[in-house]
């Protein structure tokens, strides 16, 4: 394999405060021969067990000739900013973050796909815990993975709101870096309940690391409209732009699903959509409100 891995970028997403970075652009001087690079955040940090952005590295090395680049960064919004900047040519985002990068005005969608009719948060609680049902959540704790994430903040949020429960009134948030800082902070009991994907419940660990009698998950979130798509700097070559628009169908495929994990599980199956109107991103919108986000705010 050809494909490394770089030093994360000393690009800080704070709140939703998406500012532009302008230094060490990339030169489009011979694009066709230069590495795809690639920012995303770690998933998962357990030396034993196989990473699948690794794996993503190597079937998207094979399907493109290219060599692939991938630097770690601290979380979705330095995805953004590292593409917005012109570090890196794609990342692959959640509808949320997705939604926020596109709005610049300054990040491209490449490839979006299509959203299911399943739910995609619930919130855990440890087996033994009081709470039976999403109202009892009211003057409690509540771990949220990120400030951008979709299944792990926006959705979750949202969900509560629907059960009467407002954000910083009914109950306390606090953002543990990450799903699986939340799952730590429940497991510790340092918080009340976990709020995360429906489908890294399913996945298991190392992913999700409580066994089955463990936990209860308590309440379900609407679908999204758009699951998630691979952002792109707006300076990207057309031939790395057409090769990469014909790879990732191939990458995202069934048979190398057990290869990607969590990476493709949640993208795996659905409907692929190549250079979606920024339209589609509309109905982010009225939930991204409920957590005191407004899209037209971050151009």
């Amino acid at each position: 394999m050809r494909y490394r891995f770089l030093p994360a970028l000393g690009i800080l997403g704070t709140a939703i405060a998406l500012t532009g970075c302008q230094a060490s652009p990339i030169e489009p001087a011979g694009a066709v021969q230069a590495p795809i690079t690639i920012a995303t955040i770690p998933l998962g940090d357990d030396p034993t067990q196989a990473n699948p952005i690794e794996a993503f590295a190597g079937l998207l090395e094979k399907e493109t000739g290219r060599d692939v680049e991938v630097t770690d960064v601290p979380d979705y919004l330095s995805v953004v900013e590292a593409i917005r900047g012109d570090h890196v040519d794609i990342g692959i985002m959640s509808g949320f973050p997705s939604a926020l990068a596109v709005n610049t005005g300054e990040v491209d969608s490449l490839m979006a796909w299509a959203g299911s009719d399943d739910p995609v948060s619930t919130c855990v609680v440890l087996d033994n815990s009081p709470v039976q049902r999403l109202e009892d959540l009211r003057g409690k704790t509540v771990a949220f993975a990120d400030q951008a994430s979709s299944s792990g903040y926006f959705m979750p949020v949202y969900m509560l709101d629907e059960a009467g429960l407002k954000k910083g009134e009914d109950y306390e948030a606090i953002f543990a870096g990450g799903h699986e800082g939340s799952f730590a902070a429940l497991k510790q009991g340092q918080v009340d309940a976990a709020c995360t994907a429906v489908m890294l419940t399913e996945l298991g660990a190392p992913m999700f690391p409580f066994a089955e009698g463990e936990w209860r998950g308590i309440g379900e979130s609407p679908a999204m409209d758009v699951m998630g798509s691979v952002l792109s700097r707006q300076s990207l070559d057309a031939e790395t732009r057409a090769a990469l628009q014909d790879a990732l169908p191939k990458v995202f495929s069934e048979e190398n699903a057990e290869a990607l994990g969590a990476l493709g599980k949640g993208f795996i199956g659905l409907e692929e959509i190549m250079d979606p109107d920024p339209a589609i991103f509309d109905s982010f919108a009225e939930i991204a409100a409920v957590a005191d986000v407004k899209l037209e705010d971050l151009g």
